[in-house]
């Protein structure tokens, strides 16, 4: 009787508790998949936030669905990258509630920025020349301090693909919650220490699962891969095409095919959202094989372990394809 009474009571009492949690939390809207894991770990206990680009969908070609335009008119703060990255947001997010908060992770303290590279196996960008706003590190990657003019052309937006990067995101993201919730804010300050405890730990686990192949080269489907490449020092060779908008020509298909004769026995990397069947024509002759990375999260579930799972996917892969090569 008496465990039927408390348990009587528990129920009402989780309930309310959970709904005044729900109801106090400010509507959140994200971008991408890398964003929403960031921002949820975050907002644990608060509230979950909303995603725009989900499934399988890429932000390089989405396309605003409605649902998307009445999130982004009930926000009281949104977090994208920026412009660079999810260009479909920018007239958007233009036209939203002046009350609304928009940061843009792209410009948040601390982040590592690189170029685009471009040449030889990298095609050119068009965006125009940007010296001036970089500095070499010798290593063959160009810097753009994230304290500089703004350029969105000047550098690779997949900022998300180094922990440390995400770790700068994840303070921005956390002064940006407690600046627009700060009944929150505690909950949102422990949860970011946790979450930069985790990263540092994630950080650590995939040097360890690269460390065997990270001196064997590979072509990747796009040039996404920079601050990965950056941080754990695998070693990208090329890429089919530098942005996955264009379809690349024979005469690049060519050039890609000879890079990897060169190289030897090597990997070729395809996305799940882009034409994998190039792949399959740029190997073709050759002695490398086929494999698959993910840098979007295109075949992950959104949650807050979603950046862990891509960012462990994408070393793996690599581990796994790279190790089969003689």
């Amino acid at each position: 009787m008496k465990f039927a009474m408390a348990l009587t009571l528990a129920i009402p009492t989780a309930f309310f508790a959970e709904a005044g949690r729900t109801a106090d939390a400010p509507v959140v809207v994200t971008s991408i998949k890398p964003v929403h894991s960031l921002v949820s770990a975050i907002m644990q206990g608060v509230g979950t936030p909303e995603l725009i680009v989900d499934g399988a969908a890429s932000p390089h070609t989405y396309n605003m669905k409605p649902s998307n335009a009445r999130a982004l008119q009930n926000a009281k703060v949104v977090f994208w990258v920026g412009p660079g990255l999810e260009a479909f947001l920018a007239k958007p997010l233009q036209a939203i509630g002046s009350d609304a908060v928009v940061a843009e992770l792209d410009n948040a303290p601390g982040l590592t920025k690189l170029k685009f590279r471009e040449g030889g196996a990298f095609e050119p960008h068009d965006d125009g020349d940007h010296e001036g706003d970089d500095q070499h590190d010798g290593d063959g990657h160009d810097h753009v301090h994230a304290d500089a003019d703004h350029d969105h052309g000047a550098f690779d937006t997949h900022l998300w693909l180094d922990p440390q990067n995400a770790k700068a995101m994840a303070a921005e993201i956390t002064t940006t919650l407690v600046a627009a919730d700060p009944a929150n804010a505690l909950t949102y300050q422990a949860n970011a220490k946790l979450l930069d405890d985790r990263l540092d730990a994630l950080d650590k686990e995939i040097t360890a699962i690269v460390s065997p192949v990270k001196d064997k080269p590979f072509i990747v489907f796009h040039d996404a891969y920079q601050y990965f490449e950056n941080r754990y020092h695998v070693r990208v060779a090329g890429s089919i095409t530098v942005s996955p908008e264009t379809v690349p020509g024979a005469e690049r298909i060519a050039q890609i095919q000879k890079k990897v004769g060169e190289l030897g026995a090597t990997c070729v990397f395809a996305e799940p959202q882009f034409q994998p069947r190039l792949v399959d024509v740029v190997i073709e002759g050759t002695k490398a094989k086929a494999g698959v990375l993910d840098p979007e999260a295109a075949t992950l579930d959104a949650g807050t372990d979603l950046y862990f799972n891509l960012m462990r996917g994408l070393a793996n892969s690599m581990k796994d394809c790279l190790s089969r090569q003689s």
